[in-house]
């Protein structure tokens, strides 16, 4: 007879695979098919920055993909130089212990119809050999054009891919790679700010991701290194969708078939939750307030369905005290947008005896709106937490709430004395 703790583990089970199943609720495919139940794969979607020495995500690949001997699928299909760029992940893999391989399906492989490549049965069959696909970064417009039809119906080897996908295989992408993991991806974006002085618009700033994550959670890449978590905000308003995962450079986001999201690499991840979120429509420009934003730090666990989170084994056990502060100083910045300027933010404040911090952006004086910035404001609620490392000077920060409202800038920003 099974103990009460085998029983529960297997109740848990069944009930996340059961609620997974739920989540994914048939998601719309390009062209108008649906999948009609959740792939049992699993996603690395990789921030982009992947260095060659980055063991734990190079190796969590290969042996999501069977271990030694893997046979991984390379996608150079986004690259400038899709020869290149394919022989140089093939070799980073094949230095973990796998047997990857170049599948020459891309918009600029010099003297290759990416048309007749994406139908060529050949390729087709060579792709559903393959335990792993690996995406490439470069352009994510170009995996789109030579995976998807004119009319945006699915290639044989898109369908392929997804066969290898809802059969237990891998699907990772770094960069561009990572960007078509949703139903909805950057195309042609304008820079951060602009995005938020001049709107979002379908077929220019965004277009239709291939989806492997499912039509409720939006990706972003090269998160903090760039401040693109303002970028998601709008994006998500216009889309619909309530969760945003960005990951930053030379980290990546495993997601398993019950949706567990693992961290891991370098650095980690912004949660986006924009289900308690408003936007004030008599304000002409962009605001919202009452949305919630984390930090997923390396090691982190976070479930799609559930939504537990469970910390890295070194914070576990180090639950910060919201009544014994680390810092009292106010916190600010003037440059929100900055290299890891957010982290640093969350960072001193959920720690910090503040209730409540500040970040302002504000663009070049000569861009078209001058006088237009706005105001990132972070606040402390009931349910905000945080977790402190044992090992590195490192937190997990959860459910902090965020407001962004545009500012009149005074002009000239400055004056010489």
């Amino acid at each position: 007879m099974k103990s009460s703790a085998s029983l529960y583990h297997t109740f848990r089970a069944a009930l996340l695979f059961a609620l997974a199943l739920c989540s994914f609720h048939a998601v719309a495919a390009p062209g108008g098919s649906t999948i009609g139940s959740a792939p049992q794969g699993t996603l690395v979607i990789i921030g982009g920055g992947l260095r060659a020495d980055n063991a734990e995500v190079w190796q969590r690949i290969v042996k999501l993909s069977g271990g030694p001997g893997a046979r991984i699928a390379v996608l150079a299909s986004a690259a400038m130089n899709p020869e290149k760029s394919g022989e140089s992940i093939i070799r980073k893999l094949n230095q973990y212990g796998a047997d990857a391989f170049f599948v020459p399906l891309a918009v600029k492989l010099a003297n290759r119809d990416y048309r007749k490549a994406a139908e060529d049965p050949a390729i087709v069959t060579q792709i559903k050999s393959a335990s792993g696909i690996y995406f490439a970064g470069g352009d994510q417009g170009r995996i789109t054009q030579a995976l998807l039809r004119p009319d945006g119906s699915r290639t044989a080897a898109l369908e392929a891919i997804w066969s290898v996908y809802r059969n237990g295989g891998v699907i990772a992408g770094s960069s561009a790679g990572a960007a078509i993991m949703s139903t909805t991806m950057f195309y042609d974006a304008k820079p951060v700010l602009d995005m938020l002085k001049m709107g979002v618009t379908d077929g220019r700033e965004i277009a239709p991701g291939l989806g492997f994550i499912g039509s409720d959670v939006f990706v972003d890449q090269h998160l903090l290194v760039r401040g693109r978590f303002a970028r998601m905000i709008p994006v998500m308003l216009k889309k619909g969708y309530h969760l945003g995962l960005g990951i930053d450079e030379n980290s990546a986001m495993v997601v398993d078939a019950m949706r567990d999201v693992e961290v891991i690499g370098y650095s980690g991840a912004l949660l986006i939750d924009l289900s308690g979120a408003i936007s004030d429509r008599g304000v002409k420009n962009f605001n919202i307030s009452n949305a919630a934003i984390s930090y997923l730090d390396r090691g982190d666990k976070f479930n799609l369905v559930t939504r537990v989170f469970t910390p890295s084994p070194d914070k576990a056990d180090n639950k910060l005290d919201p009544n014994q502060p680390d810092m009292r100083e106010p916190v600010f910045t003037n440059d929100i947008l900055g290299n890891n300027a957010v982290l640093d933010l969350m960072g001193n404040l959920i720690d910090n005896a503040q209730q409540e911090a500040i970040g302002i952006a504000f663009g070049n004086p000569r861009d078209p709106y001058p006088d237009l910035g706005f105001e990132f404001r972070f606040s402390k609620t009931v349910n905000s937490v945080g977790y402190s490392s044992t090992e590195a000077e490192a937190y997990s920060v959860l459910k902090l709430r965020l407001d962004i409202r545009p500012i009149q800038l005074r002009q000239p920003l400055y004056r010489y004395k």
